[in-house]
């Protein structure tokens, strides 16, 4: 297998792309280009913390930590063929725009070229992005570092998303800088020194709503429509005929992505804390991995972000509504390369209903049913009573799916989902009884027997997720010189729908201590 600097490194995207003219990282506005070109900052003692060998398989490089590598993988040392750049975007923060906004941290080192893709000649581009490699003329006023507490976070979740099935950028490496970085976690005045760390992400791109936004909020007609035409050829090319792009025929399909990709984040109780237009992929992938977090108890207005904490406009239960606003966003950003809205328009109105449709069904598929003999009355009417029951009670998302799966489940059989199961009134019992019933019911309609209800659910209904305390308890290990312990977490999180002998504590709830524990409970955008 080749080594990183033998790698098929291509340049499409600065190639085709208008650039900044200046080379330089000072802080500016950077106008009618699409990125500009910069170079990683070195930093003092590199090391390598992880490595994801499914990801380097994913373009042939040899998984080996070589100190090449490691230079290459911590922003040390550029290889020939790589063209690094910072991406300029602008967006909509907290939905107020923001103007330019940009890769402030992100430093994407190159494309690689690899078999095993869907175009023509089976090529796959797969886009290497160091997050904490340094300042870049996007960085307002930060450092451009990251620091080992966001940057794990990262990677652990990104790959986890993976493996659940939901689309997701992945994460290749995660390296040590030996550097400390300072940071107010809590951004409550009290700045401490935590250990850097670079992470390398890896997707086919990380253009967002926001790279498209920046240039329709500056009038640059001509740098938006070769952005547009360059994200049709690479990955749209069934809305290119010619020069002529099917603008509306593109959008639709990004708003059917987006859909997709937030009822998947439903089924497995992801948040992802700041879902602002900067961080929505044109892909409809997960990006962006900052302040997210893992319902644990089922609460639809459950946020994790800090910052976010008395408006909750990203809370768990918004997160659809909050994507067709993003998307409504995209439309207006588009609206200049099109002779008629209407077909946008359309597209936004549409997503209501087809969202609504998609989380029904994910919801019934997460409780082994069908919904083909009842009607989407009927379907609401069990969902709705059900979410009544997880709310009254405080109860485990993740571990009520898993236990229900139980042959003729009951109160006792799901006593191990609720937070404080002695506090379970008998009313409450009583209602969880008929639902039950009910559900009981519904399964005997279509004509399910139990082994066939238990398997459809394990299949969609995870047992390991990255709880948010677990993964907290892997930052502190490692802060504290323990190398092995996310290598143990990410290895469970690769089979999330199997029960794996030995890995119990990697399915338990949230213990007390980290109801309120920053990182357990809420956290910042600060990384």
């Amino acid at each position: 297998m080749p080594d990183i600097s033998q790698l098929a490194f291509t340049d499409h995207f600065v190639r085709q792309l208008p650039a900044d003219p200046r080379s330089d990282n000072s802080l500016r506005q950077v106008l009618r280009a699409c990125y500009s070109r910069v170079e990683p900052t070195h930093v003092q003692r590199p090391e390598l913390l992880a490595l994801v060998p499914e990801v380097a398989a994913l373009f042939g490089l040899d998984p080996t930590p070589t100190p090449a590598l490691v230079e290459v993988l911590a922003g040390n040392r550029v290889v020939p063929g790589m063209a690094p750049y910072a991406a300029c975007y602008g967006g909509h923060q907290f939905g107020t725009w923001a103007g330019q906004l940009g890769d402030g941290r992100a430093i994407t080192l190159g494309e690689v070229a690899a078999r095993g893709g869907t175009d023509p000649d089976g090529i796959a581009i797969w886009e290497l992005q160091l997050k904490g490699a340094g300042p870049t003329p996007y960085s307002r006023r930060a450092d451009g570092r990251a620091v080992l507490r966001s940057s794990l976070r990262e990677l652990v979740c990104s790959e986890a998303m993976f493996h659940l099935g939901v689309p997701t950028t992945r994460a290749l490496s995660l390296a040590l800088t030996g550097e400390s970085v300072q940071r107010d976690i809590l951004y409550d005045g009290h700045p401490r020194f935590e250990p850097g760390a670079v992470v390398c992400r890896v997707a086919p791109s990380f253009l967002r709503f926001g790279s498209y936004e920046i240039h329709s909020s500056r009038d640059d007609k001509d740098t938006l429509q070769r952005l547009v035409r360059f994200t049709l050829e690479r990955f749209y090319p069934q809305y290119l005929d010619g020069d002529r792009m099917d603008i509306a025929g593109w959008f639709d399909e990004v708003v059917q992505r987006t859909a997709w990709m937030v009822t998947e984040w439903m089924r497995v109780g992801f948040v992802h804390g700041v879902m602002n237009t900067d961080n929505m992929s044109i892909l409809g992938l997960t990006i962006d991995y900052g302040p997210y977090g893992w319902i644990e108890s089922f609460d639809l207005d459950w946020t994790p972000n800090i910052t976010d904490a008395s408006g909750k406009r990203y809370r768990f239960g918004a997160q659809p509504q909050v994507a067709q606003w993003n998307l409504a966003q995209l439309a207006r950003a588009l609206a200049p390369l099109v002779d008629d809205t209407t077909p946008l328009r359309r597209s936004v109105e549409r997503y209501v209903p087809d969202v609504s449709a998609q989380y029904r069904h994910t919801m019934l598929r997460k409780l082994g049913l069908s919904g083909l003999r009842t009607s989407a009355t009927e379907d609401d009417d069990l969902l709705t009573e059900l979410g009544s029951l997880l709310v009254e009670s405080e109860t485990d998302m993740t571990l009520f799916f898993r236990l229900l799966a139980a042959p003729q489940p009951s109160f006792e059989s799901l006593r191990g989902a609720y937070y404080t199961p002695e506090e379970v009134t008998v009313v409450q019992r009583a209602q969880l009884g008929r639902w039950l019933a009910d559900y009981a019911q519904r399964a005997r309609a279509e004509g399910l027997d139990e082994a066939t209800r238990r398997a459809r659910m394990d299949a969609v209904n995870p047992l390991y997720v990255p709880r948010n305390y677990l993964v907290q308890e892997v930052i502190e290990a490692t802060e504290a010189g323990d190398r092995t312990q996310l290598a143990v977490l990410l290895d469970v999180l690769r089979r999330p729908y199997v029960e794996q002998p030995g890995k119990e504590r990697f399915a338990q709830k949230r213990p007390d201590w980290a109801r309120h524990k920053p990182g357990c409970s809420m956290l910042s955008c600060s990384s």
